[in-house]
């Protein structure tokens, strides 16, 4: 599908060049970690990034600078030529802004990023939006291969929805549709999958300092835990005590957690749910 307000440019032959989708010129709302690695790899795959917003000059300037774009502090001052509008900002903050984000923008199409909430919540205050949901965990420090990342989207008319997987496509080979209510469930597996999990790295990490154990001594573990599941179901794939039920281990595990009421009532609680689950 192909952009449709962007000038040609002439080819060497004099011909006009086709447009093509990377011609789409899109401003990003946000600066954050997910604004800035999806700004960024959109500008490496050859998108003219318009603009970035960010509440912050420090913030908006320097995802600016990484991909070549003006930016705003104010989002009054949100520039209406842009095509493509990525707003990639807290998901309870973003609901009341919409209204000034599209304002004096009836052509361009607005996107949301949040897995959590719906696409309702553009009614009434664009004519053509939707989501662009990326799977994955962000940081500004860390590029990522965006290539592999399952990137979920969402839009309000058949062309749009159409629209967003070819841009999407051009980011990612694993682009699907996926209704609000199927996106809210992602985000739910996502929050166990990767937020919970990286809780109980740090956890552990303490235990281990507690006994001057280096972190790094667990990597291979984590990084072979992580591969199981590429090849075998996690039901499958679990081990430890509380699968066997170990009660010696258990009660052994128990008391080096006595002094510590937090970690001791949450090995109770996932060692049941392991043991029930299997």
């Amino acid at each position: 599908m192909e952009a449709t307000s962007n000038p040609t440019i002439a080819s060497a032959t004099k011909q006009p060049r086709k447009r093509s989708i990377e011609d789409t010129q899109i401003v990003v709302v946000g600066a954050g970690n997910l604004a800035t690695n999806l700004a960024t790899a959109f500008y490496r795959k050859g998108f003219r990034i318009a603009q970035v917003y960010s509440r912050t000059e420090e913030s908006a300037a320097a995802l600016a600078k990484k991909v070549e774009a003006e930016y705003t502090t104010d989002l009054d001052e949100l520039t209406t030529r842009g095509q493509l509008y990525i707003v990639a900002l807290k998901d309870d903050v973003m609901p009341g802004l919409l209204s000034r984000i599209a304002a004096g923008k009836p052509d361009a199409l607005l996107v949301h990023t949040a897995g959590s909430v719906p696409m309702s919540v553009w009614e009434g205050e664009a004519e053509r939006y939707g989501v662009l949901y990326p799977l994955q965990t962000f940081s500004k420090e860390r590029k990522v291969d965006f290539s592999e990342i399952p990137i979920f989207v969402e839009a309000n008319s058949p062309d749009d929805t159409e629209l967003l997987k070819v841009i999407a496509s051009s980011l990612s080979k694993r682009v699907s549709v996926a209704s609000s209510e199927q996106r809210k469930c992602l985000h739910l597996s996502a929050v166990f999958i990767s937020n919970f999990t990286n809780h109980m790295y740090a956890l552990a990490a303490e235990l281990l300092r507690k006994y001057n154990l280096p972190f790094d001594v667990m990597l291979p573990l984590i990084d072979e835990t992580a591969r199981k599941v590429h090849d075998l179901p996690p039901h499958d794939a679990q081990t430890g005590p509380a699968v066997r039920y170990d009660r010696q281990v258990i009660e052994s595990h128990l008391a080096m957690l006595a002094d510590i009421p937090d970690l001791h009532n949450l090995y109770q609680l996932l060692t049941q749910s392991i043991h029930e689950h299997h």
